[in-house]
């Protein structure tokens, strides 16, 4: 191999250890060491040969941060990519699904990859979301990099909320994750001391799962010394019936399972396992007439209950627009 390929090969492994994490220096240079003695080469001065490959890669566009008693990170590459028509395309999409949904920071990041523009667009797609704030805002990025900080940890720990009634709430949570509901970020977590009220004879500790916009989050406390109380969240084992123009639903959704199908009477039954239920009722109530929730029974009740309450409001408009 001469001389020119074997300094690119060198190069191109101290750009992907890079990519994996930063390294300080003197690992660094015992990794680039014990790669030489791999391809059968002399290791010589290490040290210098680790300091000419960065000062080039910078060169050719990698942002490298480096200083004494810090570790060698890549922070941005602006080496230029090759890309067919059809790539460029799949990234235009992507960096718009980032923007509308709250992430410009992030979208600008990978446009300025390859210089997309709007030629690149794809032909009739068009994305819809609408965000309740830009989650690119320093102050909701360092939110989002605790909570991830305190899920990888998965101890005890404290939020200030204000929720949609401007009260502000501290709340000791268990487990959580952040999760990506029609649009919005939301921090999605057990709370140990909520008490749900009693639902069929029981008491539900699915109902201790919480949903928290992350734009409400006011801050996030440190980690305690008390580990979460579940390694799952607790759930809940749903049975609803699809009917009519429904009755060909094929679950998409891994927690879904078709117990029964009747393509005569047009009906299918399926089993669900929640863990949150608001989510589940309003897909229920998304789908109207064509869908009823057979068990558990006091689950059935509550929504016959409020889809009742809600024809009598439809109900009342109208007598009042007819005497009017």
């Amino acid at each position: 191999m001469g001389q020119k390929c074997t300094h690119i090969t060198d190069a191109l492994y101290i750009l992907r250890k890079l990519t994996e994490r930063p390294y300080p220096r003197e690992e660094l240079i015992v990794v680039l060491g014990e790669f030489l003695e791999q391809t059968d080469r002399k290791p010589g001065d290490v040290a210098q040969k680790l300091h000419r490959i960065v000062r080039e890669l910078r060169d050719l566009g990698f942002a490298i941060d480096c200083a004494p008693h810090r570790p060698y990170t890549l922070v941005e590459s602006n080496f230029p990519l090759i890309l067919s028509a059809t790539q460029r395309q799949s990234l235009y999409l992507a960096v718009q699904f980032l923007e509308d949904m709250g992430f410009a920071t992030q979208a600008q990041q990978i446009a300025a990859l390859v210089n997309l523009d709007a030629t690149d667009a794809p032909p009739d797609i068009q994305v819809d979301f609408s965000p309740p704030t830009d989650y690119s805002n320093p102050d909701y990025e360092k939110i989002l990099h605790a909570l991830q900080d305190r899920c990888a940890q998965q101890y005890r720990y404290r939020i200030h909320y204000c929720n949609s009634q401007k009260q502000n709430l501290r709340l000791d949570l268990d487990r959580s994750e952040i999760r990506l509901h029609d649009g919005a970020l939301y921090l999605f977590a057990f709370v140990p001391d909520w008490k749900p009220k009693p639902r069929g004879g029981r008491v539900h500790n699915v109902e201790n799962n919480g949903l928290f916009r992350i734009d409400r989050i006011k801050s996030v406390g440190a980690p305690s010394t008390v580990g979460w109380v579940f390694s799952e969240f607790p759930t809940l084992k749903i049975r609803y019936r699809m009917s009519g123009p429904l009755a060909t639903y094929k679950p998409r959704r891994v927690q879904e399972r078709v117990v029964k199908r009747d393509l005569v009477r047009r009906y299918v039954e399926i089993e669900t396992v929640e863990d949150y239920l608001f989510w589940f009722r309003q897909r229920i109530f998304r789908y109207g007439a064509n869908a009823r929730v057979l068990d558990p029974p006091w689950l059935a009740a509550e929504i016959g209950e409020e889809l009742r309450r809600a024809a009598a409001q439809y109900q009342a408009g109208d007598s009042r627009e007819n005497s009017s």
